[in-house]
């Protein structure tokens, strides 16, 4: 059996400290909030949800938030301050690339975590099985790059997403609905970034 590598291990600890997170979290979130018709009644998975930065910015209007990330450090992380979160929390380690979660939820958010999985029309697939009727998703990532996002792509599979591609992979599953909306421009030293949240209805 291979050794699971836990590639956010060295980087749980000072992830929240980087002010561009909080900010690329923060927009993500108002926009979704934005977006979407979220009530106090509603419990949300936040898929790849790290230490929670996504997690924390939309609790105060939900139920529940339900954590999933495949990283353990950075779910310690999040569980250190859900006590700072206004909603409840759960936290669950699972990797939805390789395996499945037998839950139903309201709506399910994310940030910057699709790029690292390498299937996107199967995890669609996936996502939609775990929505109640009428249940949303609201993604956000990358749109598509040179590749020089990450200063090590390691674990990254797509460089990016285009909007259309996405889109017809999301009416695949089944979704409809789709929308896209400019949540945030990332600015690093050599290039200016675009991240995108695409929301659906199931």
């Amino acid at each position: 059996m291979e050794t699971k590598v836990d590639h956010f291990a060295n980087k749980s600890k000072s992830w929240d400290m980087n002010s561009k997170r909080v900010q690329n979290a923060k927009g993500i979130a108002e926009l979704i909030v934005n977006n979407i018709n979220l009530d106090k009644s509603m419990e949300i998975m936040d898929f790849g949800a790290g230490t929670g930065l996504l997690s924390y910015f939309v609790a105060p209007y939900v139920e529940k938030i339900v954590a999933v990330d495949n990283s353990p450090s950075m779910l310690l992380e999040f569980e250190n301050k859900c006590d700072e979160f206004s909603c409840h929390t759960e936290v669950i380690e699972k990797d939805l690339s390789t395996d499945t979660l037998d839950r139903k939820f309201d709506g399910v958010i994310s940030s910057m975590t699709i790029h690292h999985l390498e299937d996107i029309p199967a995890l669609f697939s996936k996502l939609y099985d775990m929505l109640d009727d009428h249940g949303f998703i609201a993604i956000a990532d990358l749109d598509s790059e040179d590749g020089t996002f990450h200063s090590d792509n390691t674990g990254v599979f797509h460089y990016g997403f285009d909007r259309h591609m996405l889109a017809s992979f999301a009416q695949g599953a089944g979704f409809r609905d789709v929308t896209f909306s400019l949540a945030n421009k990332i600015s690093k030293p050599h290039a200016e970034f675009t991240v995108f949240l695409m929301t659906a209805i199931k």
